[in-house]
């Protein structure tokens, strides 16, 4: 018959010591599911403050500036750090291109602001993917995780009951410890999921809202372009002949 286990030596430990192949392949994919989550957690998290931070400083440019030409030569100094400098750059881009037109392509159709349309509706589209970098998996380790945990409890409860089945004791003290060690996993596929639950629900509210500002600005932006590349002679005065594009700087 096999000795019992003092209180004492029942914990975390004593469970990952005894726990078998499958066990500590679960304990595996829930440490792996962590180190994921924290890592999107934490660069994103200072990835979107910095956005934040430049979107308020091109902003502030943008509104308090003389004229576009002014804004490109804005950009092609410090380069595109946020979604509002990334789609005035989209913007000024396309009056370039629609001055400079032969009409021998595809994307050169259409009137002018129906080009200067796609060309913001495909900056807006480029933004939505970069704000939506790992929301993917952050949804998919919140769902997933508990069920792991749950699995391994299942797996860690059947287990012990065939070992107290085995030493032909069922007494509360021999059920409770191994019983209680299964259970960890539940707590631990919890622990997994919760940060990436509060995270996921973060971002996609951040992305929300920064989105909606983008929208907002994308219409200001529309009507100051569209009325600059409908007059040839505002296009010349206000927007840079020759608009370089900036470098692309990460967020």
């Amino acid at each position: 018959m096999e000795t019992a286990t003092h209180p004492a030596q029942l914990g975390l430990a004593h469970f990952i010591a005894q726990a078998d192949m499958l066990a500590h392949f679960l304990l595996a994919i829930l440490l792996v599911m962590s180190v994921i989550t924290w890592y999107l957690i934490v660069p994103k998290s200072i990835a979107n403050w910095r956005m934040k931070k430049n979107a308020q400083a091109f902003l502030e440019r943008f509104w308090n500036a003389s004229g576009l030409a002014a804004v490109g030569d804005y950009l092609q100094k410090n380069g595109i750090n946020d979604p509002f400098s990334h789609l005035t750059h989209h913007g000024l881009k396309a009056a370039e291109q629609f001055r400079g037109k032969t009409g021998a392509r595809l994307i050169e159709s259409g009137s002018e602001d129906e080009f200067l349309t796609r060309a913001l509706r495909r900056a807006i589209n480029q933004d939505t993917a970069r704000l939506e970098y790992g929301h993917t998996m952050l949804a998919s380790i919140a769902s997933s995780a508990p069920f792991v945990g749950l699995f391994g409890t299942v797996w860690g409860i059947y287990h012990a009951l065939v070992n107290i089945g085995m030493s032909g004791s069922g007494s509360l003290d021999q059920v409770a410890g191994p019983v209680g060690e299964a259970l960890i996993m539940t707590a631990l596929g919890l622990a997994v999921a919760i940060p990436a639950v509060l995270a996921y629900n973060f971002f996609n509210r951040a992305k929300r809202q920064m989105l909606s500002e983008v929208d907002g600005f994308a219409h200001d932006l529309f009507a100051f372009m569209s009325t600059g590349v409908r007059n040839n002679t505002r296009v010349d005065n206000d927007v840079p002949r020759v608009y370089v594009a900036p470098a692309v700087r990460s967020a």
